[in-house]
């Protein structure tokens, strides 16, 4: 009795009160399935009330999506289930799509104004919610095509804006509308006046060109009244009121006022600084230096305003030439406070935590070397390394500043201890620096004691920092000290510099034992190189040291160097080393020992050969999804195009090719 609603219709009854969730769903899913078209009414409302009150949104907005395609006028329902659930976003794709749809004619008697009327509200009310559709285009269509309700539309896209925070754009919507209105006025006036309307016209012309003059001014109201803490903003509304000196001077004091330095969006500090300079440009130094005093008791959020805004205030005494009270000033904010605290601990106020600022302690140590004496400069480098905020730049400036006074004992103790507060890489600029220094103060006369610091460098030195210590320290041995201490360190730093700088290491390591002690010595060098460089670079030390093998006279060696070297050259890759293996035996071989080339390049062909057909059949087992005329094909190629190189050579022993293989060969290949 499958045809039969009223048991379909009992069943499905039946299950729904006993709470079977899955089981009622299904037998309703199968009960459209064999009821005929006209019998579903029947079945459906008993399914939607069932989805209805499930706790499960996605399926009940499943369900309606089938049954909307069967009952489309009742989108309505449907609509205010999903308000119900919250599914606001594909509630308005709906309702838009009613909204332009003519032939739609709603069950609750609405007009076509009315449901647009409601799809204005649910998109500009719910702006975070409502993603999928264009809320601004849908507004100002309606504003085109209701004419008559434009005050609305236009509230509703103001409200959308609003929500959305896009404040600007609410305020160029009704400023734009009011503006136009009064251009709209003044036109009208124009084309019905009178003299006796004169009065009124001009006023009206007043009126309107001092909107437009007052827009950025209002805009900028608007964006502050959003955000009172937006730095940038207060800047650019004093800009606005530039040329106005009283406003300037009540917007500043209104923004360091308003503005929450825990809050702001920006630097806080800078409205301080820009207020006082503003006093410096009217030739106002104690209001501007009022305003900084001011300006250095605020509760910052980050110690590094606090110090910017010292720092300002001492650059203003420097610009008007008070050396000594810019010295006055920059002590005060280096001061120990009474309540000592680390600088990034925010429990404490930035201004018991401003004595570890860098910032300011960098500029009073430049202003002491340029203004001060020579114990107070060195008394404020001191104390800085005592603190621990020292960076590498400023232990070599106090080291430089100690060696302009002719300290260079001093000098190099400074280098001590900024090698003792920094470690690898940080350390790197101070070392370098200070065997320089110590190098070119003592040269050879203290030669054990820059041994031992060379050593302390290279002591926990990382590869990559390696390269330059490695090079002064063998320069220091090849003109104070001695030619085998100088090789080898060159042949330590052959093994500790990085393996992409091992190639130029030898190249220079080989060059200079060549100047030193002669060619001969640096067989050795060559053999050590090639046993440790990548082929690449071993192929280059081979071919180097097999020319310098020729052009001795040892044939023999040369000839043993390019048979080993042949090992690691692919014909197919390197043919440029076969090819001056070959120019050498041309110029220094007979037929023989080309016989024997030709033979060793076949064996390494042949070597290489099995390799790559190693390879492709293990590429060939992992790509499945490869054809079997494709797999042929490049199984085919790897294997045989090899041997094409090999016949030719063969040829070259005057031996002769079978033209089938060669020609199967060939056809292979194509």
């Amino acid at each position: 009795m499958h045809k039969m609603p009223r048991i379909w219709l009992d069943y499905c009854q039946f299950l729904v009160s006993q709470c079977k969730i899955t089981r009622s769903r299904r037998t309703f899913d199968r009960a459209l399935r064999a009821l005929p078209v006209t019998q579903h009414p029947r079945i459906w409302p008993l399914y939607l009330r069932f989805v209805r009150n499930l706790p499960l949104p996605e399926t009940a907005i499943r369900v309606y999506r089938r049954y909307l395609k069967l009952s489309p006028e009742n989108t309505e329902d449907y609509i205010d289930y999903l308000r119900t659930v919250g599914r606001l976003d594909e509630a308005a794709v709906r309702l838009a799509a009613v909204v332009n749809d003519e032939t739609f004619v709603s069950k609750e008697g609405k007009s076509n104004y009315q449901l647009w009327h409601e799809l204005c509200d649910l998109i500009s009310q719910n702006p975070d919610k409502v993603t999928s559709l264009n809320v601004g285009a849908i507004i100002r269509g309606g504003l085109t095509r209701f004419t008559d309700q434009l005050g609305k539309l236009w509230c509703s896209l103001a409200d959308y804006y609003i929500r959305s925070g896009h404040f600007e754009k609410v305020f160029n919507i009704f400023f734009d509308s009011y503006a136009q209105f009064e251009e709209s006025m003044i036109a009208a006036k124009m084309e019905t006046t009178v003299e006796m309307d004169d009065i009124d016209l001009e006023l009206r012309l007043a009126r309107f060109e001092q909107l437009i003059a007052r827009r950025p001014l209002l805009l900028n109201s608007v964006l502050l009244r959003q955000n009172p803490h937006n730095v940038h903003e207060w800047h650019k509304r004093v800009k606005l009121y530039e040329g106005n000196p009283r406003q300037i001077i009540n917007t500043y004091t209104e923004a360091v006022q308003t503005v929450d330095p825990m809050k702001a969006t920006g630097k806080p500090h800078s409205l301080w600084v820009a207020f006082a300079k503003f006093y410096e440009e009217n030739e106002q130094l104690d209001d501007a230096r009022t305003i900084f005093e001011k300006a250095t008791k605020v509760n910052y959020k980050q110690v590094d305003d606090l110090a910017a805004v010292w720092c300002e205030f001492g650059e203003m005494e420097l610009r008007h030439e008070n050396y000594e009270q810019a010295l006055r000033i920059l002590r005060k904010a280096t001061a120990i406070p009474s309540k000592k605290a680390e600088y990034f601990d925010a429990s404490e106020p930035v201004q018991n935590r401003v004595y570890k600022s860098l910032k300011v302690w960098s500029m009073l140590a430049d202003l002491e070397e340029s203004l001060g004496t020579f114990q107070s400069t060195k008394a404020v480098y001191d104390r800085i390394i005592d603190l621990r905020i020292a960076t590498p730049q400023i232990i070599i400036n106090y080291a430089m500043f100690l060696e302009e006074h002719n300290y260079f004992e001093e000098s190099f103790k400074a280098y001590e201890r900024g090698i003792a507060l920094f470690k690898w890489p940080n350390v790197y600029d101070i070392w370098n620096t200070y065997l320089t220094k110590f190098i070119d103060r003592y040269g050879g006369k203290k030669l054990e004691r820059a041994r031992d610091l060379f050593e302390q460098a290279l002591d926990g030195c990382p590869a990559k920092f390696a390269k330059t210590i490695y090079l002064l320290y063998a320069k220091l041995e090849e003109e104070y000290g001695l030619a085998r201490h100088a090789m080898a360190v060159y042949e330590r730093a052959t093994e500790a510099v990085e393996i992409e700088e091992r190639h130029h290491m030898f190249n220079i390591y080989i060059k200079r034992a060549a100047e030193i002690y002669g060619v001969t010595y640096t067989r050795a060098i060559y053999q050590k190189a090639i046993e440790v460089l990548p082929d690449e670079h071993s192929r280059e030390m081979c071919l180097r040291f097999a020319d310098m093998e020729s052009k001795l006279g040892e044939i023999d060696r040369a000839r043993a160097i390019y048979s080993y070297c042949s090992q690691i050259c692919d014909p197919r890759v390197t043919a440029n080393f076969w090819q001056t293996w070959k120019e050498f035996e041309i110029r220094h071989g007979n037929e023989d020992t080309i016989r024997e080339m030709l033979r060793i390049k076949r064996s390494v062909q042949a070597t290489y050969n099995t390799q790559v057909n190693f390879m492709s059949s293990q590429m060939m087992k992992a790509t499945t999804s490869s054809t079997g005329t494709e797999r042929f094909i490049f199984m085919v190629y790897f294997a045989y195009c090899p041997y094409f190189t090999m016949f030719t050579e063969v040829q070259l022993e005057q031996k002769s090719v079978p033209t089938a293989v060669f020609g199967g060969l060939k056809e292979a290949q194509d």
